[in-house]
């Protein structure tokens, strides 16, 4: 018999970068204060019902729980305050999401002016998914349309 050894089946996905971003006209603080927090997704993103948290900080896990039932279990990786940015990795779900990493970042465009851009790197369960990047992409647009509309 084989000893065990470690192993995992947490990594990182391959595959092309998809990059949503939006210019709000509110100062990049105010900005990163909504899409920052990691526990407040369903502020800007109306098909989470619920979202749940389990820790604080690097390490925390958060559960989003979706409308339709869907579910998302996410680990957050990074968060640098000073710079406004995070990143996180999917470690569950149920929405065909064989592995997905995202980070996202505000930066000032002048006092009264910021950017937000969320950039996704995810794998889809079954590779013939054609329309998979597209539904990612698509998903990232409608959450930020959503921050412009808030905010702006």
């Amino acid at each position: 018999m084989k000893a065990l050894q470690p192993d995992t089946l947490i990594r990182n996905p391959n595959g092309l970068p998809i990059v949503a971003s939006a210019v709000v006209e509110c100062p990049a603080p105010r900005l990163w204060d909504m899409v920052g927090q990691f526990a407040r997704f369903d502020v800007f993103i109306p098909d989470l019902a619920h979202i749940e948290m389990r820790g604080t900080g690097v390490g925390a896990l958060r559960t989003k729980l979706f409308r339709d039932g869907n579910c998302v279990v996410e680990q957050l990786n990074s968060r640098d305050e000073q710079a406004m940015q995070m990143t996180w990795t999917t470690i569950y779900n149920t929405l065909g999401v064989a592995r997905l990493w995202a980070a996202i970042r505000v930066e000032a465009l002048g006092a009264a002016r910021s950017k937000v851009t969320w950039t996704i790197i995810a794998e889809p369960v079954d590779r013939a998914n054609t329309g998979f990047e597209q539904f990612v992409q698509d998903f990232a647009d409608s959450a930020l349309e959503n921050v412009r509309r808030i905010l702006g």
